[in-house]
């Protein structure tokens, strides 16, 4: 119903940074930067009439500046890993921002995550924001000019509607998703353990140490990957289980059933009665818990620990350039990059 806008920080280079608050007047707002397309602070309100904000978050721009997790944070040109920092298109190798060992992690050493944004404000019934930029021919290594507009609304029925586009001059690559961090209880609640999580995917795509896919796709049938009938996300998260031991929980890959926009997961907090459902047109989706969250003091003097909440990155497949048999991320020349993730929010 109604878009605020306030003066957050500055950057170092003298950028103003704005915090926008939209509301759609029916029990949900959010409050989200132009710096990285953060998501700092979203409002759900439970059955009691309480707000609850469901993500994790900083307090100061001077915190988000190098925000270590991507908390809330627009991530692009290309979500999660690519193996070496290199891939080939067109007969050519490119090598990218190589910011996680020897590899490329959420665009590099500079994301979208690190970018001011501009911004429009759309008010209205279903109140957006749409943030845009472009990023050059060689950003970060990849190639393009790349133009770019993500747009947030908050829909009448209670979502938060993320819808991703983009068009290159030169044929490139795009993976792009956003990295909140959910904790259905509210963001200072303590573990998600108990939270209840479903998720639409009979296969995912186990890692080597690295965290990077092997190139396999293995069923979920029998392991602690299976969240095809509801459980607890803790359940499994400290299981007897290779890949799980190797990274302490979650952070892994999961192929969505079915193409086109579908329900990819469902997650709910009992207590309170907030459920999240997701919906996606991408091919797939990363379940992270949080494993490798600093322990410290957060937002609203908040004090975080590891599995303090869970993400559901919507992504084509990690270091997808990699193997033929993965989901192609490569946009052609001219062609739109276009799609869609919507978080909903139902409080029963």
């Amino acid at each position: 119903m109604a878009i605020t806008k306030a003066v957050f920080g500055k950057t170092p280079e003298g950028e103003n940074v704005y915090v926008y608050t939209l509301d759609n007047g029916n029990g949900l707002s959010a409050e989200i930067l132009n710096f990285g397309g953060i998501i700092k602070n979203l409002y759900v309100t439970d059955a009691n009439g309480n707000k609850t904000d469901v993500v994790l978050g900083r307090e100061s721009l001077e915190d988000y500046l190098e925000n270590n997790g991507y908390l809330g944070a627009l991530i692009g040109r290309h979500a999660n890993r690519i193996a070496k920092g290199k891939f080939s298109l067109n007969g050519a190798e490119y090598s990218v921002g190589v910011n996680e060992g020897s590899n490329s992690l959420h665009g590099g050493n500079c994301g979208f995550d690190k970018k001011v944004w501009s911004a429009k404000e759309n008010d209205g019934e279903e109140p957006s924001l749409e943030l845009s930029l472009v990023s050059p021919d060689g950003d970060e290594g990849f190639p393009g000019k790349l133009d770019v507009t993500v747009t947030y609304t908050l829909t009448k029925e209670n979502s938060v509607k993320i819808n991703y586009k983009a068009v290159s001059d030169k044929d490139t690559v795009v993976n792009m998703t956003n990295h909140s961090y959910f904790n259905l209880a509210g963001h200072a609640s303590g573990t998600v353990d108990k939270q209840i999580l479903q998720i639409n995917s009979a296969f995912y795509t186990p890692n080597d140490n690295e965290c990077m896919p092997t190139g396999e796709v293995l069923s979920v049938s029998g392991t602690p990957f299976d969240f095809r009938v509801p459980k607890p996300i803790g359940q499994d998260i400290n299981a007897d289980f290779e890949q799980i031991e190797m990274f302490g929980g979650y952070d892994h890959n999961f192929a969505i059933n079915g193409r086109g926009y579908r329900l990819a997961a469902i997650a709910k907090c009992i207590e309170n009665g907030i459920a999240m459902e997701v919906y996606t047109d991408k091919p797939a989706m990363q379940l992270y818990t949080s494993n490798g969250l600093e322990e410290g003091i957060y937002k609203d003097g908040a004090r975080y620990n590891i599995h303090q909440a869970f993400c559901l990155e919507t992504q084509y497949f990690p270091n997808a350039m990699s193997f033929s048999h993965y989901p192609s991320p490569i946009l052609k020349k001219g062609e739109e990059y276009n799609f869609t993730t919507e978080y909903k929010f139902i409080v029963k």
